[in-house]
């Protein structure tokens, strides 16, 4: 789509020429003949950037006009790109108009090859500043990963589905990805992304059950400034965000019922409006959702849309979950730890031959997420090079592993030691860390927040407790 200018002037004249000239050099081109139109059609439409002359009918020599409509613009829209013209230009009305937020100055009568290099550079500058403020919000929204992306797939029921899902990245047909908690369904929308034509922009992920209903679309759409009270400045919805790219939309059943249909629209027609703003904005983004529910047994209880089901469903690919690919349990173990050797800078660790035994009987009711846990777990109790079953607390037929609950509970039925707790504060804090990251199944984040301490504090405690075994 060619860049939308708006130009404004009280001279039909030069917005004939100006429409003229910038109509043969491809852009798109709308007119204002005084302030209150310009802002009118501000509101309306979405430009990319303004021409808007200094003085109007009111007042032809002072550019109060001007400065008093570059104001108004600036408080719609903080960003896009002003270029003001003048037959009365002089320095102070230049620094005038820059200090009060133009981006460039022009005096009429202008010349054409210095006005389309100044369009052009400003159009330029403005994608940029798009892009470094698309980057900073998206590392907002990203959340630190201990894990990496790789795919480990050995079993032929996973190298299966690789296949498939590396076919359908070619296309931009919606998929949805089902299965158990922890299977890596986020893993397989990545997969998906990176090899379709849309790896080169961003994939925008978010967690529906964790978008609260009252801020739903200002997450989505995004908001302006003075939207409501809170809204200090104008935010980025995850569309826009994945806009040329992929939004994957994981845990999509539990998205609010009464938020589904504006969801629905976005999806169907490809345009939404961000939170305090009549302007329509159109995306490009290609859809991948994921959930562990039965999203059609959802739509019988009334908790999921049917149209909204047929619109994210076109193509359903099932995760199996890990105990139906046993082959790729010590692949995944292995790869684990290769990552916690590398984040802590220690030698790898091996398994033992017991507990590659006790890996491949658990039942692992987390799945990929669960086994991941339980190798950084291990990977902190191991006092030797090589982790064994005991490490790997892990119950397995019945076997029962105690959790520190448990164990709390077991030392407080026994006849208190009337003597004094002689172990050094060290010993204590290393029993309370190893205890809670039991209770966890070694899941280091939640530990960490459970007893009050930053994930940085707490790994660095987790290194200590590594290099005093």
């Amino acid at each position: 789509m060619s860049p939308q200018i708006l130009i404004t002037d009280d001279d039909n004249d030069i917005l004939s020429a100006l429409s003229l000239l910038l109509k043969s050099e491809g852009y798109s081109v709308n007119t204002a003949n005084s302030p209150e139109q310009a802002i009118e059609k501000f509101r309306a439409h979405n430009f990319d950037l303004i021409i808007l002359d200094l003085n109007y009918a009111r007042d032809t020599t002072s550019g109060e006009e001007g400065i008093q409509l570059i104001a108004a613009l600036r408080q719609l829209d903080e960003t896009i790109p002003i270029v003001v013209m003048t037959g009365w230009g002089t320095i102070e009305v230049a620094v005038s108009t820059m200090k009060n937020g133009a981006n460039d100055f022009i005096q009429k009568p202008w010349e054409n090859d210095r006005l389309l290099a100044i369009i052009a550079n400003q159009l330029k500058l403005a994608k940029s500043h798009r892009q470094f403020a698309k980057l900073s919000q998206e590392n907002q929204l990203l959340q630190a990963e201990f894990y990496s992306h790789n795919v480990i797939a050995e079993s032929s029921a996973m190298q299966q589905i690789i296949g498939t899902l590396k076919h359908l990245a070619q296309s931009d047909v919606s998929v949805l990805l089902t299965g158990e908690n922890g299977t890596g369904k986020s893993l397989f929308a990545r997969l998906i992304h990176d090899n379709s034509p849309r790896s080169k922009h961003s994939m925008v992920s978010v967690n529906m059950g964790a978008v609260t209903e009252s801020l739903f679309e200002s997450e989505m759409f995004g908001h302006v400034k003075g939207a409501f009270t809170d809204a200090k400045t104008t935010r980025i919805g995850r569309f826009e965000l994945a806009d040329e790219g992929t939004l994957f939309l994981d845990e999509i059943a539990n998205t609010p019922i009464s938020q589904q249909a504006k969801l629905l629209r976005v999806l169907e027609d490809r345009q939404f409006e961000k939170v305090g703003s009549s302007k329509t904005q159109h995306v490009d983004i290609r859809l991948i959702a994921a959930t562990n529910a039965d999203l059609q047994q959802a739509v019988n209880a009334g908790q999921f849309r049917k149209d909204l089901l047929y619109r994210v469903n076109t193509m359903t690919i099932e995760i199996p979950p890990l105990r139906q690919r046993s082959a790729d349990i010590l692949p995944l173990a292995n790869n684990f730890l290769t990552q916690i050797a590398n984040k802590h800078n220690k030698p790898q660790l091996t398994i033992a031959l017991d507990a590659r035994q006790a890996l491949q009987n658990y039942a692992w009711p987390g799945n990929v997420r669960e086994l991941g846990h339980v190798m950084e777990r291990a990977s902190i109790l191991c006092q030797t090079n090589e982790i064994g079953r005991n490490d790997l607390r892990l119950d397995i037929e019945g076997e029962f592993t105690a959790t520190p609950t448990a164990k709390l509970a077991s030392v407080s039925q026994q006849p208190q030691d009337t003597s004094a707790d002689l172990r050094s504060l060290n010993e204590i804090e290393k029993d309370i860390i190893i205890n809670r990251l039991d209770y966890y199944k070694g899941n280091a984040i939640e530990a960490a927040k459970s007893l009050g301490v930053s994930r940085s504090a707490f790994y660095r405690k987790l290194d200590k407790i590594k290099s005093e075994t």
